[in-house]
């Protein structure tokens, strides 16, 4: 399968961010480009296997576009440092940790991973956040809570359906109106029509509500695409759905004047 090495002019390394009421400070992988900067920031959500070699991949693509693109450890608390496989067992060790995530939580971090952010001399001007799958679900609600530019949801799952993950108590779909109220980001989200997570069913709940928020978006659906189409370490993979995705990740995420 096709394998994306980092571009030889990005400089990767670890950040470690301070979480009010946290044992420790969370960790983080970064990438940005050579150079002093600034650029445009990119909070990057993980999967549900943590930040993996894919992730840190995905993090030096985007770095690679021009971005300075930070993945924060959103499982610091319960297992700082996960990094799992897609397989079987890390699906299940995934979800025990994703079980253990709490809103209060989760906003704490990603107002620690903004305010991390605003102190740094080689980023400029509002983040915006991509998320992959489980990280999708994530960057959904950033969206509702922090202020961004732009929202990158990528097959993001449990989005419509209450009782796993974030979407406790209630989905986080109906949290969407608060989207407008906080900044008022773009939200992009993209999903294939063979996804057995970001279904179809939910896909159609993203856009009227959306539409009934009037959050401007772009919703793409893939056909023959199944979830994880985007990871090319994996079967799941699908060269031409790919490349359109980080055709528009990129046209997406890059600053506008």
């Amino acid at each position: 399968m096709q394998q994306h090495a980092a571009p030889a002019a990005v400089t990767t390394g670890t950040v470690r961010i301070p979480v009010p009421g946290a044992a420790r400070p969370m960790a983080g992988y970064a990438a940005r480009p050579a150079g002093e900067g600034p650029w445009p920031a990119v909070v990057v959500g993980f999967e549900m296997f943590g930040i993996t070699p894919y992730v840190r991949r995905v993090a030096d693509r985007l770095a690679g576009l021009g971005l300075l693109a930070v993945v924060p450890d959103f499982y610091h608390r319960t297992a700082p440092g996960h990094s799992g496989t897609a397989d079987a067992a890390g699906r299940a060790r995934g979800l025990e940790l994703i079980a253990r995530l709490t809103r209060e939580e989760v906003a704490d971090d990603l107002t620690a991973v903004l305010a991390h952010l605003e102190q740094r001399a080689d980023t400029a001007g509002r983040p915006s956040m991509a998320g992959f799958s489980l990280g999708g679900h994530l960057a959904w609600f950033a969206a509702t809570q922090v202020p961004l530019t732009a929202v990158a949801a990528v097959y993001p799952g449990w989005l419509g359906t209450p009782g796993t993950a974030l979407s406790r108590p209630e989905a986080l779909l109906d949290l969407t109106p608060r989207i407008a109220a906080v900044g008022g980001c773009r939200l992009l989200y993209l999903a294939g029509d063979e996804d057995h997570v970001a279904t179809p069913e939910q896909t159609g709940q993203v856009r009227e509500r959306l539409a009934a928020a009037g959050v401007p978006h772009e919703v793409v659906v893939y056909p023959g695409a199944p979830h994880g189409f985007l990871a090319d370490e994996r079967d799941t993979y699908r060269p031409a759905a790919a490349e359109d995705a980080w055709r528009r990740l990129a046209a997406f995420l890059a600053p506008r004047s």
